[in-house]
């Protein structure tokens, strides 16, 4: 069953890719080279979907060791690190990790009980996740608003993918990270000219979803007696329209 908040899509979901310490911090085993300017515009893309209740999809890179050493590239986001893990920021307090198994079997009311749905991803393709292709190609969504790293890679190989599964992408281009500009550029006049509409996050911020797309407020976290936190399940109704 995939939800829909009160029988329609949702109007939109927002794509946080990669949102990692080694990505995003200058101390970081592989930096953008605008790491600087990148850090506040991320700020306000996680401001802004908190404001309004969106729901998030988010991927991290995770990788062995062997994976990265003939790259030419250094190593990165190695699996356990502390460099894998995500801004602290960009975790929302209702959240849900899915596992990489290359199986399909994947919740599709997810959005009924998590705000964010967090995959692991091996590749720059995150839809090359059997698990996350099928969400974010089933779900009903009439657009989807991608940020994060790197935009000459992970960012435009997901917009692109989107766009040929016949989805509506938005990219925010001063809320992603790249490490050559050249390239960057280039990225972002391919996937414009397939389709995909290029906004800042000025033009972002200044959106306001209608309510009836918003996540419901009357979810929250409760604690089990074993001291783990979790979601009570689907949320009730909160009584708003």
């Amino acid at each position: 069953m995939i939800v829909r908040r009160n029988g329609r899509a949702f109007e939109c979901v927002v794509v946080d890719i990669n949102t990692q310490r080694d990505f995003c911090e200058p101390a970081g085993a592989f930096p953008v080279a605008n790491v600087h300017d990148l850090i506040p515009q991320l700020r306000h893309m996680i401001a802004w979907t908190k404001r309004n209740f969106a729901p998030v999809v988010s991927s991290i890179e995770s990788h062995r060791p062997f994976e990265l050493s003939d790259s030419g590239y250094p190593i990165h986001c190695v699996d356990g690190s502390g460099g894998q893990r995500k801004l602290g920021f960009t975790i929302f307090p209702l959240h849900a990790w899915v596992e990489a198994d290359n199986t399909l079997t994947v919740p599709m009311d997810l959005f009924g009980c998590y705000q964010q749905v967090i995959f692991r991803k091996r590749t720059d393709d995150l839809l090359g996740n059997p698990k996350a292709d099928r969400l974010l190609s089933q779900l009903p969504v009439q657009e989807y608003i991608l940020f994060g790293t790197g935009l000459e890679c992970s960012v435009k190989t997901l917009a692109l993918a989107l766009m040929t599964r016949g989805k509506r992408v938005t990219v925010v281009v001063d809320a992603c990270g790249y490490w050559n500009r050249a390239t960057a550029d280039l990225a972002l006049r391919k996937i414009s000219a397939k389709g995909a509409r290029l906004v800042t996050v000025c033009e972002v911020l200044s959106r306001k979803l209608d309510r009836r797309y918003r996540y419901p407020i009357s979810v929250r976290l409760t604690t089990s007696p074993n001291g783990r936190t979790h979601a009570p399940g689907p949320p009730a109704s909160n009584g708003r329209p």
